[in-house]
């Protein structure tokens, strides 16, 4: 099954992907470390990287789906061709897919966490606020059915949702999120 993972910049996305992959023991490919390791083996960050990272991530997921392995993707995807991606490789594999969009329902509270956000991925800044409120009309334009969880709740409860409609997806004849 593949299970992609979409919202802004420290709404919460990857904690909760975390905590998703624990419970499922999953594989866990974040889009962020990989463009890091890009710049961190010589690659100009004037090339696009961004790209790059979620190529690798695809391939990297083709891999463990041939093998068997859920897969569980933690990126921004706020853009149609990013889902697109994971749609055709979902497609091509005949693999499950699901995605679960994170969003913050208070924007003071996801400012604020994005400003204390300190993640160990070395040679990686952390984004500026006035760059995810660009980014927000890309998720108000996404029509196709997906999991939408406020990361003002608690994570424990939006875990166990998302692992009922994992789990809804799995079963035959149901339609995927």
């Amino acid at each position: 099954m593949l299970i992609v993972m979409a919202g802004l910049p420290g709404s919460g996305k990857s904690t909760v992907a975390g905590e998703l992959a624990r419970a499922l023991g999953c594989t866990l490919l974040s889009v962020d470390p990989i463009e890091a390791a890009l710049w961190r083996s010589g690659i100009d960050r004037a090339q696009p990287t961004g790209l790059a990272a979620y190529v690798v991530a695809e391939d990297l997921a083709r891999e463990q789906l041939l093998v068997g392995n859920d897969v569980l993707v933690d990126a921004v995807n706020d853009v149609e061709e990013a889902r697109g991606q994971w749609t055709s490789l979902a497609a091509d594999l005949a693999a499950p897919l699901t995605f679960i969009e994170v969003f913050c329902g208070d924007p003071a509270t996801h400012r604020r966490r994005l400003g204390e956000r300190r993640r160990d991925i070395a040679g990686f800044p952390e984004p500026t606020w006035e760059s995810v409120v660009a980014r927000q009309e890309n998720f108000r334009r996404w029509g196709d059915a997906r999991l939408r969880l406020d990361s003002m709740r608690p994570v424990p409860e939006i875990v166990a949702e998302a692992l009922a409609a994992i789990e809804c997806v799995r079963r035959p004849g149901s339609d995927s999120l």
